[in-house]
């Protein structure tokens, strides 16, 4: 990259972890100039997340790279949470299937995997560049544009950008930088992380557990790249030394059985923790993923969420440098918050199931869940997604915010490969009308490539009463109805 290039470019990330990467590559696919910077020197060595859904397999497919991430996945047929006899009290089932978005539900990953597939695709594009050991401390707006000061081994940098993302983690310099406060929504627990090298699989648990003791509440779940993962909740009185120690690690795993079986690889205390950001938006600064919003662990959406920020807001941008008007970026917050915040206190509400330590309580807990069980009204099942809050979608239209499925053939052909990237208008006709606006393309159901897809799309459209569902580059439904009214509706918005 030249002198000229790397002081200048359409959007600057700061973050080159998962969300950084994805939103940089989704961004020069759609012919944005994107620098992705990162102030550590290399990849994160050791894992972090543990899971991704369908959704964030579909949004890795788009980017070329989901069967590579495939091969490095374990999948859990459920997901239980146990008393500390082992009665269920909750349980989500059929984790291994296959999902709306035309992958298995759930995907447990190993982090770093996921990391360097991305970067890896990252150096195949031409519009970006990824620049690591460049530490970005601060920005100012000057005549329309942003200037970033980014101190890297060759000496200080200032970019000028467009847009600058702060993708930069939960401590974000960027959300600092801008001033932009946390909404704490109160949960605050800390808890050993253990992860381990799988020797013997055979030894380990097959699915993912929670371990409701109020002795020690204890999470076990499977990992991605030969790796199993355990966390346990620190007492009062415990501290993260002496809880790092082997020995007292050892003792934790003893009644696991898994001597032999599991080499240590990573230890860490984390604060577990639920906030979002007050402001996703200010001027031309955004903030995405951890950076916007953090979520206890407990339903393994944390990264997923943040790949949803990056899917949201780059088909957006894209628009935005191809002429759209700017109030475009206005939904980003809008419609990705409403989806995050249910999420969160759905890992707060499994959090809080977990964390009981007090044994009455854990008691009361227990005779509670499971007489919702042998009732038939706990809240099994697996876990769906909440639709979008209000923006770029046609106000009015029942599944308008909703997920749009990939529907699969028997051969494993994915809908989303044939039709390719961009906005689609799905139709039994088409509109009789021009329209303007962000492009999309019209597909009429006896288009060819439709054939091995036709029937259930005929049978999702006819199950919503629809003559046409316009989808939008991120896979969401902008809206259903008659094609012209989709048209119009899509060109008139911003």
């Amino acid at each position: 990259m030249s002198h000229d290039t790397a002081n200048r470019c359409d959007v600057l990330v700061v973050g080159g972890g998962p969300t950084g990467v994805t939103l940089g590559l989704l961004l020069a696919r759609g012919g944005v100039k994107t620098l992705v910077v990162d102030k550590a020197a290399d990849i994160y060595p050791l894992p972090r997340a543990a899971h991704v859904d369908h959704e964030i397999m579909r949004i890795f497919q788009e980017l070329g790279v989901a069967d590579k991430v495939a091969a490095t996945c374990r999948t859990s047929e459920r997901y239980d949470f146990l008393t500390a006899k082992g009665d269920v009290l909750l349980r989500f089932e059929g984790m291994e299937r296959i999902g709306p978005g035309g992958w298995p539900i759930s995907n447990m990953i190993h982090q770093p995997s996921i990391e360097a597939i991305l970067r890896a695709a990252a150096r195949e594009q031409p519009k970006l560049d990824v620049q690591t050991n460049w530490n970005w401390t601060s920005y100012c707006n000057h005549e329309g544009a942003v200037t970033s000061t980014i101190v890297t081994p060759e000496g200080e940098r200032h970019i000028r950008s467009r847009f600058l993302v702060g993708a930069d983690g939960a401590r974000s310099p960027v959300r600092a930088a801008a001033d932009i406060a946390m909404d704490d929504l109160g949960f605050d627990e800390e808890w050993l992380v253990i992860d381990a090298l799988v020797k013997d699989f055979e030894r380990l648990p097959k699915v993912n557990l929670q371990i409701c003791d109020p002795t020690r509440p204890t999470t076990c779940v499977l990992m991605g790249s030969g790796r199993h993962r355990w966390e346990f909740m620190l007492k009062p009185g415990e501290t993260a030394e002496r809880m790092l120690d082997d020995d007292v690690i050892a003792g934790l795993l003893k009644p696991w059985n898994v001597e032999g079986a599991v080499t240590l690889e990573r230890k860490a205390v984390y604060r577990f923790n639920a906030k979002v950001a007050k402001s996703w938006r200010r001027g031309a600064i955004f903030l995405a993923g951890d950076a916007a919003h953090l979520t206890p662990p407990f339903a393994g959406q944390g990264l997923c969420a943040g790949l949803r920020d990056a899917a949201n807001l780059a088909w957006k941008l894209v628009a935005v440098s191809r002429g759209a008007d700017e109030a475009l970026l206005d939904t980003y917050q809008t419609e990705r918050e409403a989806h995050a915040r249910p999420i969160i206190s759905l890992a707060m509400m499994m959090g809080r199931t977990v964390c009981i330590a007090d044994p009455v309580a854990a008691r009361t807990r227990d005779e509670e869940m499971l007489a919702a069980r042998a009732s038939g009204t706990s809240p099994d099942g697996a876990v769906s997604n909440p639709p979008l809050g209000d923006g770029f979608l046609l106000a009015g239209s029942p599944e308008a915010g909703n997920y749009f499925p990939q529907f699969l053939t028997s051969e494993m052909q994915r809908l989303d490969d044939v039709l390719g990237p961009g906005a689609w208008l799905i139709a039994r006709s088409p509109p009789n009308t021009a329209h303007g606006g962000i492009p999309f393309e019209t597909i009429i159901l006896d288009d060819r490539r439709l054939d091995p897809f036709r029937p259930q799309l005929e049978a999702w459209l006819a199950k919503h009463g629809a003559d046409a569902v316009l989808v939008r580059p991120d896979r969401y439904i902008f809206g259903t109805g008659t094609p012209d009214v989709l048209a119009r509706a899509w060109s008139a918005r911003p």
